[in-house]
């Protein structure tokens, strides 16, 4: 980052730190009030938060604490609702008959093209429809366990280190730490974002792989005559992300995205299991069922890192160019790409 962008990034910070108290009490209320919510029923969490070590040592081979909480509400349920009890299932551990999940529907022959993806022939794509059917009443472990067992290692998980994304690589760290994971790396993205990769490591021994576009960030706007994201995001986000994922899919079956329903209009329709037409990929959504509040509410219940500007009333976080703080009312994602019509960069877009 150049020190323009970096003086710009400093400044738009100072400037969210002290315009944005609303958003900043708003989330701390948030997450304070997290621990007298009841446990939501599709969210497995242990009862009690757990140090860097225990879970450092489950990644490297040790058995952990599997639990599962009860399953989710079904798609009809209303998005925010959070009022279930916990059941008491929630509280034992997971037994072996629950290994591998939801074993009664037969697994459709892999048939891969000349890029080593998945083929979407009529069985693979009927078995995705029976499962993401099938999981609207599972947790997001359970879907997870299904996932890492049917894809093995042709299975990864994109994480922009969004407190969903965190959630999910905590469950990962529990389930198969091996899976491959990734970050697209845009050139642009917050310090504080990256420095998760980091604690990634130390917490979960777990690396995150950052895949970058094939131009720097100099090179690409020396290319264009200057910054592409002040003229056309659009085309910036397809130049930084789209293609650098197209280009990471060969040779992958399936990936694993953290986005809830509950975000946008735009996701409210996602199916837990489905083909990505876009990177010609499985794609799983474990959370898709869950909340802002089921999420917050893992984190503090299992100390799990975060992104310390989510602190600073950044809801959603993506760019630095292309973020800024919410104010108290704010839809979550309302930072994202302010002032204009975009509310998707395009990951999660069919087309």
């Amino acid at each position: 980052m150049s020190r323009t962008q970096d003086k710009d990034q400093a400044s738009r910070q100072e400037q969210a730190s002290g315009q944005h108290q609303p958003a900043r009490q708003e989330a701390a209320a948030l997450r304070a009030s997290s621990r007298g919510i009841p446990q939501p029923p599709h969210l497995p969490l242990d009862a009690s938060p757990r140090s860097d070590e225990e879970t450092h040592d489950e990644a490297a081979g040790g058995s952990g604490d599997r639990r599962l909480a009860t399953a989710a509400a079904p798609r009809a349920a209303h998005p925010d609702s959070a009022t279930s009890t916990m059941s008491e299932s929630a509280d034992q551990p997971a037994s072996a008959d629950s290994d591998p999940p939801r074993a009664d529907l037969a697994a459709a022959p892999l048939v891969e093209t000349a890029e080593g993806k998945p083929e979407p022939t009529e069985a693979l794509m009927a078995e995705l429809r029976r499962r993401s059917e099938q999981f609207e009443t599972a947790s997001p472990e359970e879907i997870l366990r299904w996932a890492t067992d049917r894809f093995g290692d042709r299975l990864t998980m994109g994480t922009a280190f969004g407190p969903e994304g965190m959630v999910i690589i905590d469950l990962l760290s529990r389930i198969a730490p091996r899976t491959h994971l990734f970050n697209l790396d845009t050139g642009y993205q917050f310090a504080e974002t990256l420095a998760l990769r980091d604690r990634i490591a130390e917490r979960y021994g777990m690396e995150v792989e950052l895949l970058r576009p094939e131009l720097s960030v100099a090179e690409y706007e020396a290319q264009h005559g200057g910054p592409v994201y002040k003229t056309d995001t659009t085309q910036c986000c397809f130049d930084r992300k789209i293609r650098v994922l197209q280009r990471a899919a060969m040779g992958r079956h399936a990936w694993i995205s953290a986005i809830r329903r509950d975000q946008s209009e735009n996701r409210r329709g996602a199916d837990i299991i489905s083909w990505d037409r876009k990177f010609g990929l499985v794609k799983v959504n474990p959370l898709a069922n869950c909340t802002k509040k089921d999420i917050w509410r893992a984190i503090m219940e299992r100390n799990i890192p975060y992104n310390p500007l989510h602190d600073q009333g950044y809801t959603s976080i993506g760019c630095w160019p292309c973020t800024r703080a919410i104010t108290f009312g704010e839809d979550e994602r309302a930072g994202r790409w302010s002032g204009t019509a975009k509310t998707e960069c395009g990951l999660h877009t069919p087309e």
